[in-house]
């Protein structure tokens, strides 16, 4: 009986293991622990950088071509002049220079071991002296160009790259220290100037309070954006308690220039200040007791609201001519193959220029027409 027993438990046990492999076969498998996905951590030095965002009034910009990119700063004689350091030296050197007011300093850019490298000469009679390397630049910054010198033969801006730059290129401040004859430490000057792109050339007329920099950021290859903006005397960053994180990061990343007008005062008073210095033929509004730029002259809406725009035609009018200025200078130096070249930017150019010409009678004609049609209802 016990034998009998044993034997049908034994047969019962191998019954169910079947049953349990079939169990175990059509189990849902356990899902995978997904993977940890790490957020790559920005550079703490970008978001700090962005925090301090300075606050500045953009008037307009322009994109050209990077040789182009001198011609279209416009100056006035007090500031001095922009120039390729080859057309001031007479040789096929890259670079930029620029030269004082005076005529009598220079400070540029020229390869060192393929690095550009900032030097300045003097004139001393009528020959320049031997070219000096600037002292005191090079802490943090492997590479430097782009010279500016503020009239006040101290303040001065560049654009290096190293270790102190956030992306190529970034806009520098420095001043030069009589006692030492050497300049201080370079300090980054942040957003909006700079950014993770190339970020050079900033330049002030102060004569006329207009200041302009260039960037590669969002171009194409070959291509440079210029900024037009209003330079202050102190620097203002935008309170976090009445600006958005994101709105600060725009404005940072200058997403858009009429972000940054304000109530539009300040813009317009600079573009008064682009049309006078560019003498252009239309009449001059009356300024209030400021001498800010006012549509007070005008009683038609309509007039008021093209003059702003008119402004921006005259402007970019002024740094077209400009750049054709210099391009005829560049086709009369240049050989049999640099004329080919020159030649079809001169006619496109000049195409620019007609078109501008055309839309700036246009305007002037439907300001005085809106102007007319007002006072003779």
């Amino acid at each position: 009986m016990k034998l009998r027993k044993f034997t049908i438990l034994a047969l019962a046990a191998l019954l169910s293991l079947p049953m349990a492999a079939q169990k175990r076969k059509h189990a849902k498998p356990k899902a995978k622990p997904a993977p940890v996905v790490e957020e790559p951590q920005e550079d703490p030095r970008i978001t700090n950088m962005r925090e301090m965002t300075q606050q500045i009034v953009i008037i307009d910009s322009i994109v050209t071509n990077k040789e182009q990119l001198l011609a279209a700063i416009r100056l006035s004689s007090e500031s001095g002049k922009l120039m390729p350091t080859g057309s001031f030296f007479h040789n096929q050197q890259p670079g930029c220079l620029y030269i004082n007011e005076m005529g009598n300093k220079v400070y540029f850019s020229q390869p060192v071991d393929t690095l550009q490298q900032l030097f300045t000469s003097d004139k001393l009679g009528n020959e320049w002296s031997r070219p000096q390397r600037l002292a005191g630049i090079s802490e943090g910054i492997s590479e430097a160009s782009f010279p500016f010198m503020l009239t006040d033969g101290v303040t001065f801006y560049f654009a290096g790259k190293g270790e102190e730059s956030i992306g190529g290129y970034d806009i520098f401040m420095t001043r030069y220290d009589s006692r030492s004859g050497a300049f201080l430490k370079p300090e980054n000057i942040g957003m909006p100037f700079n950014s993770e792109a190339n970020d050079y050339m900033y330049a002030i007329d102060e004569s006329n309070r207009i200041g302009y920099f260039a960037t590669d950021r969002r171009q194409p290859e070959g291509k440079v954006c210029i900024y037009i903006f209003v330079p202050s005397e102190t620097r203002k960053t935008y309170d976090g308690t009445v600006y958005s994180e994101e709105q600060i990061r725009q404005l940072a990343d200058i997403t858009s220039i009429a972000d940054t007008w304000g109530d539009g005062t300040e813009r317009n008073a600079a573009l008064e200040r682009i049309k006078s210095k560019y003498n252009a033929t239309t009449s001059t509004p009356k300024t209030n007791s400021n001498g800010a730029a006012s549509t007070e002259k005008y009683q038609s809406k309509e007039a008021k609201s093209l003059y702003p725009e008119l402004l921006e035609q005259q402007n970019k009018l002024g740094i077209a001519n400009s750049r054709l200025t210099l391009l005829r200078q560049q086709y009369h130096m240049a050989n049999t193959n640099g004329k080919k070249v020159l030649k079809s930017e001169i006619l496109k150019l000049e195409n620019e220029v007609f078109d501008l010409n055309a839309n700036v009678k246009q305007l002037d004609k439907a300001i005085r027409n809106a102007e007319f049609k007002s006072k003779n209802q």
